[in-house]
């Protein structure tokens, strides 16, 4: 007999049905055990959502890149010839050999074995292009024409939601082929990015994909080990390349000074290629900011040049302009020239390896992203070594295990040290350059709850400060308006999803079903006006209408990570939640609203 619930945990995470002497996966069982009405009902009450639904079935065809398809090549960020680059030790396979011909690209091996990122000089890899992966995989949408490191996490979620177990699967196995072959898990398969990561989501990965796996039959459940085995071959597999993952981070240059803690760095030097080619002026306007705060603020970032100096990334002219000369234009005489500094460059990329660019969370423009140990990094490498955990105690390595446990404790003690303000009752990213938190509030303040490192009470003390984020369309980056796309007043759906499920994960579930249903609302409505999903969401006009002024302008349409992110918060929702949510879109598309 099925035990009375208020509320819904996902419907999908309800992992187990349980018969006698047996313990059998909802996925495969319902059919046999559950009411055939379930299915039935839970369609009708999702009746008004019906049309969002398929939009998001279908994205997950239209987003998704193989090599037999010849758009795949093409990068929208670049303007440059189509260029498919292949390990230098791998043979070219026969579907690339085919997509040569059909699609007129150019195919080049690698000039050397890759073993760990910034082996490479990227500048020499002329023109740039795409890194071959061995699986099919899902993009995000528009200008973001390949896989990326922490977007891929969340399109995961939703693909496993969608039962598109296999799709999923192969862009896990994309990634133990960048591990092996391009020396880590890349920001995206392009080669400009072989000198930096993304956050750190590949535990989470391999478990949403092997918690998702397809259990035997019930005539074979006691005697035919084989898929067992199979699927402990594959974890097994999958924590080797997870290992190698987490080394990553936990050595230098990625250490965060003497806190043990870890920090974002990526082993390019000077500007970003796809920002000098995509983000058209932005480090022009960069300079120009820093050139008017005081000089205090622009040394360490804007150095004047003399003819023949070196410097690093493009000049900028200087001007003196005098106003009292007309009364029409300013007159301006030449004041030489300024070049953005080294430091600045390394702070942008390590901002891009982040995932948060732009923000002004690590000093304007995220100049000084590698002098901090940020809070979602670290709460997502002890989330990894707690992963390391469970997963090598399956797999019977009780040592090991007992040692990804130890890691995690020391961990979580350095983040309650450096990362936890006990005066304001949240997490603040930690300037280990001059020993000194953040006072910057931000909403990866609550990546802890959902990797589980507070305590109950420092949870409550956390969750006073939900109205500093919560706004009528759902979690707001930060209280600080500050014209970057990852500041005020935009919500993302990476965010929301992590927040959310850590304030569920802490038992605050009115909290949890409130700020996702301003958060999904606001998906829906947008979607039923004009039939599109975003990047971004502006959650306090709950509009998709934006005014980003730092960094790239754009709302994509897509979006490979707000349909999978609506998909698991939706169905964390209570059923109450989810009925009124259709209800409402659909009387407000019978009254045309």
């Amino acid at each position: 007999m099925k035990t009375p619930r208020s509320r819904a945990t996902s419907r999908t995470n309800q992992a187990f049905i349980h018969c006698p002497k047996i313990v059998l996966t909802a996925a495969v069982f319902c059919a046999i055990f559950a009411p055939a009405s379930s299915a039935q009902e839970a369609g009708a009450k999702e009746a008004g959502l019906r049309q969002i639904r398929s939009y998001i079935a279908a994205a997950w065809d239209t987003l998704t890149r193989s090599l037999t398809d010849c758009k795949v090549i093409v990068d929208p960020k670049l303007a440059a010839a189509s260029v498919l680059y292949i390990p230098v030790d791998f043979d070219v396979p026969a579907d690339v050999q085919q997509m040569q011909k059909r699609c007129n690209v150019q195919v080049k091996h690698l000039p050397q074995v890759i073993h760990k990122l910034g082996e490479v000089d990227t500048s020499n890899l002329e023109p740039p292009g795409l890194l071959y992966l061995d699986h099919k995989y899902v993009v995000p949408g528009g200008r973001f024409n390949e896989m990326y490191g922490w977007d891929s996490y969340f399109i995961v979620r939703g693909l496993v939601e969608d039962k598109r177990i296999e799709l999923a699967r192969g862009m896990v196995e994309n990634f133990f082929f960048e591990i092996e072959h391009y020396g880590a898990v890349l920001n995206a398969n392009r080669t400009y990015y072989l000198t930096r990561s993304q956050p750190p989501f590949l535990t989470s990965m391999i478990l949403a994909v092997y918690n998702a796996r397809p259990m035997p039959l019930v005539s074979s459940v006691l005697k035919d080990k084989a898929v067992g085995e199979q699927d402990r071959a594959w974890l097994a597999r999958a924590y080797e390349y997870a290992k190698r993952d987490y080394a990553l981070w936990t050595h230098e240059p990625h250490l965060a000074g003497s806190t043990g803690l870890s920090r974002y760095y990526d082993f390019g030097d000077g500007p970003a290629p796809e920002s000098v080619k995509d983000e058209t002026g932005h480090y022009r306007q960069v300079a120009a900011f820093f050139l008017g705060q005081p000089q205090d603020m622009w040394r360490d970032y804007v150095v004047p040049q003399k003819a023949g100096e070196a410097h690093v990334g493009p000049l900028f002219a200087l001007q003196v302009c005098d106003s009292s000369k007309t009364m029409v234009q300013a007159a301006c005489d030449s004041a030489g020239a300024a070049s953005l500094s080294a430091d600045y460059y390394k702070g942008d990329r390590a901002m891009r390896e982040s995932g948060y660019d732009v923000s002004f969370r690590f000093g304007p423009h995220g100049a000084r992203t590698h002098h901090y140990a940020p809070v979602c990094l670290n709460s997502l490498l002890y989330k990894t070594e707690k992963d390391l955990e469970l997963i090598s105690g399956l797999l019977l390595l009780d040592e090991e295990s007992a040692q990804w446990k130890k890691r995690a404790a020391e961990r979580r003690e350095r983040i309650q040290k450096y990362l936890w303000d006990g005066e304001r009752g949240m997490y603040f990213d930690y300037d280990f350059e001059n020993q000194k938190r953040s006072s910057y509030e931000y909403v990866t303040t609550f990546f802890p709850l959902w990797a589980g490192i507070p305590s109950q009470e420092q949870a409550r003390a956390l969750m006073q400060h939900l109205s500093t984020f919560e706004k009528p369309g759902g979690l707001v980056m930060s209280p600080n308006e500050t014209g970057g796309q990852w500041d005020f007043p935009y919500a993302w759906a990476p965010d929301q999803l992590v927040a959310d499920e850590g304030i569920r994960r802490y038992k605050f579930d009115q909290e949890a079903d409130r700020v996702s249903y301003e958060f999904l609302s606001t998906v829906a409505e947008n979607f039923r006006r004009d039939g599109t999903i975003r990047e971004k969401y502006n959650a306090v006009t709950r509009s998709s209408e934006t005014q980003v002024t730092a960094g790239y302008h754009m709302n994509i349409v897509g979006f490979g990570w707000t349909n999978a992110a609506f998909l698991v918060l939706l169905h964390e929702l209570p059923e109450t939640s989810v009925t009124r949510l259709a209800d409402e879109q659909t009387a407000k598309a019978g009254s045309g609203r």
